[in-house]
C-alpha cells in the first residue's frame, strides 16, 4: 500500500492550522511543561516537524529560543502567516545540517507518525541526535497504536476496520474530527517495541516514557481517553 502525506497539501494545512490544545490533543501537551522541566537543561530548542507552528509557539511560550522546521512548504507557509515573528525553516528530507547543532531540546510532535520505513526512522533519529548539545535530549511525541483502533473526542477510526490488522510499518487511516476537513489522514503505525529497536539503532536510549490519560476532571466529554492512552511521549538521550 502506498503512503500519501496528507499534511503536504495547502488546503489541509489551512484546516490543520486551526487546531488548538483541546480534547484529545490536550493530553498530548498537558504534561509537556513538567516533562521538559525534568529532563531538559538549557533553552535552545528545535521543533522538528513543526507543521503550522502550534508546537513551536507552545515551546516559545515556555521560554525556549526555538526554531521550527518542516519539510512541507504548505505547512511552513501557514506557520509564517500565523506567526510572522517566528523562525520557521523549510528543510529537505535528507539534509538537516543547515539547522545547526547544539540544541538542548529537539522536540518532535507527531512527526514520526509520517515516516514510513524503519530505515528512514533510524536515519532521521540519527540526524536529530547529531543536532543535540552534549547533554541535550529528544522529546518524541507519537501516536500510540491504540489511537487507530478506537473512537476519541478528537478522532474517529470507525470507518477503517482494516486498521485492526495493521503491523509496524503499515498504513493506517484516521479522521481528525476537530477540523473542518474530513479527509482521512494516513499515518504509519509503529509499536513500542519497534520504537525501542529504532531508538537503539539510532544511537539513542529512552530515559523516560509517558502515556498520558485523561483524569476525568477536564472540561471535555471523553470517549476512550480515560482508560486508553492515545499518545506516547519518549525522552531520548545518547547512552552514557
Amino acid at each position: 500500500m502506498g503512503f500519501d502525506n496528507t499534511y503536504d497539501d495547502a488546503r489541509y494545512a489551512a484546516a490543520y492550522a486551526t487546531l488548538d490544545f483541546h480534547r484529545t490533543y490536550h493530553l498530548a501537551y498537558r504534561d509537556l511543561p513538567g516533562i521538559l522541566h525534568t529532563h531538559v537543561a538549557g533553552g535552545r530548542a528545535l521543533d522538528f516537524g513543526c507543521g503550522a507552528g502550534r508546537s513551536t509557539r507552545f515551546l516559545r511560550a515556555l521560554g525556549y529560543d526555538v526554531i521550527g522546521a518542516d519539510i512541507s512548504a504548505a505547512m511552513i507557509a501557514k506557520a509564517r502567516e500565523l506567526d510572522p515573528a517566528g523562525d520557521y525553516r523549510l528543510v529537505r528530507d535528507d539534509d538537516h545540517g543547515p539547522l545547526g547543532e547544539g540544541f538542548d531540546l529537539v522536540f518532535s510532535g507527531f512527526t514520526f507518525d509520517n515516516i514510513p520505513t524503519r530505515e528512514r526512522k533510524v536515519a532521521l533519529f540519527g540526524h536529530l541526535r547529531d543536532r543535540l548539545s552534549r547533554d541535550g535530549c529528544i522529546v518524541s511525541l507519537v501516536s500510540s497504536p491504540d489511537i487507530y483502533l478506537h473512537e476519541w473526542a478528537s478522532f474517529s477510526t470507525r470507518d477503517f476496520p482494516e486498521n485492526r490488522h495493521a503491523r509496524s510499518g503499515d498504513v493506517v487511516r484516521i479522521v481528525i474530527t476537530d477540523i473542518p476537513d474530513s479527509r482521512p489522514v494516513e499515518d504509519i503505525v509503529w509499536t513500542a517495541q519497534s520504537y525501542r529497536e529504532v531508538h537503539a539503532a539510532s544511537g539513542l536510549e529512552a530515559v523516560a516514557k509517558y502515556a498520558p490519560l485523561a483524569r476525568g476532571d477536564e472540561p471535555y466529554e471523553w470517549v476512550s481517553e480515560t482508560t486508553i492512552a492515545p499518545w506516547n511521549i519518549y525522552v531520548l538521550k545518547r547512552p552514557e
